[in-house]
């Protein structure tokens, strides 16, 4: 009989009977998900009744299977195994995939096993009243939803029922409790929304987007309070970098963090959640098609925690053809590579780095000057600002064939303005030590300047993320190291994690480039691919400014 009954008790829970019931309202429970976004928004989008009615289902998938098994004389320890089959298929069904998948949790669904089990009314309370309290005592539905299973194991355990009942029960505890892992890492991240908190949706008055980062060293693992724990471990030896870089390459992305307190200066807030797949730089260019992956997961979480713009930090800028195929993967979100402020923040940057090097004593125009990865979009855009301005100009690249193309164009462009600096073209690094100033911004995960390729006294301006000028450079006499594609952000702005870019309220670009996009809705403006259009460029230095957002010089 048991033959029969679980793989029926399976397929039961695998239906998804709330997001059909949610489709027929014309609800997407992407952008409702209690889970996600928190019960109060749920029924706030989706009203009491509704949310009620999809609670029901739940509880109605946990409880028949265990009613009928009741009937036909089952034990406690078989009723049980059938609750941990319906609420397997509904944590992992195999049919019935939405190709984006709801995470669903089971709160209703487990409420409804515990109803089913032939539990004495007094042992039956016990574990809704430890997830009334819990939910009370913190306001996290989540911690709420987990005191069912913690409080029916509790039962279980200390109310002399059969081995076989406290393993099962123990499986259905364990089964949640991994299923609300996430929860658990945004609670201890204290960016878990909770009873009474704001909703964290788009309003009149709140601007929501998402920004997608990675760490740039091992060290920024422990940033999360989630991954802490391990960071003893590493440093006794007993924890491997490489085993670490494995089981980070297993992470789906997840929310680790936000950047909250921005307000512009028309009055509006902005939220932005801050979602990490835990892939370390040269993880991301050694395996191309699992960043990709990725990038598209993050993007699907950031449209389901209410964002309308995601924005691809560091070196999720360049996967995917620079966020094209994103783009085409997950078309109800906006996706932006930040190319566009980027470029528009160095551009803005130039004028003063120039004026404060000229206040120094020094002629411009008959000064060397270099930028290191011309190859790129914005680098290239840094080389043709300045070289009608000084007197000789190096141009740093991997690509000879391409760089020598573009010092031709740009020679001929020079020359129709009556302006021909000395341009030359290298490979090798090295060549800037006969430089004044250097501009760098590569795609680099390690440092591409040291203190051998540094002329004493030179300025350096570093758009590199991670920084392309090793901190050693600092010790050479003389030498300014400048970062670049720095923002402050408008308001009392902060945020959770170090994103090590000098102060809380200071960000880089291309998460500003989010931010403004989603406040101004401009939604053809957006950075994707690898071309950057001078028109939008100045628009995001235009609309900046007129949100409060600085450029940090």
């Amino acid at each position: 009989m048991m033959f029969v009954l679980l793989p029926l008790s399976y397929a039961l829970g695998a239906l998804p009977l709330g997001y059909w019931l949610a489709r027929r309202r014309g609800v997407d429970l992407r952008t409702a998900s209690p889970y996600t976004l928190g019960l109060e928004t749920a029924l706030r989008r989706l009203g009491p009744g509704l949310t009620l009615l999809a609670f029901l289902l739940d509880f109605a998938k946990g409880y028949l299977p265990l009613a009928l098994g009741r009937g036909l004389g089952l034990g406690v320890e078989e009723l049980l195994a059938l609750g941990v089959a319906v609420y397997l298929g509904h944590l992992y069904p195999l049919f019935f995939r939405d190709p984006w998948p709801l995470r669903a949790k089971g709160a209703g669904v487990l409420l409804g096993v515990l109803a089913g089990l032939p539990l004495e009314p007094a042992w039956g309370m016990v574990p809704v009243a430890l997830g009334l309290a819990l939910y009370a005592l913190t306001g996290y539905a989540s911690l709420g939803a987990l005191g069912l299973p913690l409080g029916l194991f509790g039962v279980l355990l200390f109310g002399g029922f059969p081995l076989g009942a406290k393993v099962l029960g123990g499986l259905l505890f364990l089964l949640a409790l991994w299923r609300y892992k996430e929860n658990l890492g945004r609670i201890l991240e204290g960016t878990e929304p909770r009873l009474g908190s704001p909703l964290p949706l788009p309003s009149e008055r709140q601007v929501v987007c998402a920004f997608l980062i990675h760490p740039l060293t091992v060290e920024d693992f422990w940033q999360s309070p989630r991954f802490r724990w391990a960071r003893p471990l590493v440093r006794l030896g007993l924890l491997r970098q490489a085993w670490i870089e494995r089981l980070a390459e297993l992470f789906r992305p997840m929310k680790v963090g936000e950047v909250r307190g921005v307000r512009t200066a028309d009055g509006r807030e902005v939220l932005c959640h801050l979602i990490s797949a835990p892939l370390l730089p040269h993880q991301i260019k050694a395996k191309p098609e699992l960043a990709v992956r990725r990038a598209i997961q993050g993007a699907r979480l950031a449209k389901e925690l209410g964002a309308t713009v995601v924005g691809l930090g560091a070196f999720w800028s360049v996967v995917g053809e620079k966020g094209k195929r994103v783009q085409e993967a997950v078309p109800d979100i906006e996706v932006t590579n930040g190319g566009a402020y980027t470029a528009g923040t160095v551009k803005a940057a130039i004028p003063g780095i120039l004026a404060h090097f000229a206040q120094s004593g020094k002629d411009l125009r008959n000064t060397t000057a270099a930028v290191v990865g011309a190859n790129g979009v914005v680098a290239f855009g840094i080389a043709r600002q300045i070289a009608p301005l000084v007197g000789r100009l190096i141009l740093v690249g991997r690509d000879r064939e391409r760089l020598e193309k573009s010092a031709e164009s740009l020679r001929k462009n020079l020359e129709r303005k009556g302006q021909a600096p000395e341009i030359q073209v290298t490979t090798e690094v090295a060549a800037i030590r006969e430089a004044d100033l250097v501009f760098t911004a590569t795609s680099d995960p390690n440092p591409v300047i040291y203190p051998e390729h540094v002329k004493p006294g030179a300025w350096i301006y570093d758009e590199g993320v991670p920084p392309d000028v090793h901190p050693s450079v600092k010790e050479v006499p003389g030498v300014r190291v400048i970062p670049g594609g720095v923002v402050r952000l408008p308001g009392r702005a902060k945020a959770t994690l170090d994103l090590h870019f000098g102060a809380p309220d200071q960000v880089p670009a291309c998460l500003a480039e989010t931010m403004i996009l989603a406040a101004e809705e401009a939604f053809d403006r957006k950075s994707l691919g690898g071309e950057v259009k001078a028109e939008n460029i100045q628009f995001f230095v235009e609309r900046a400014e007129a949100l409060g957002f600085k450029v940090v010089e």
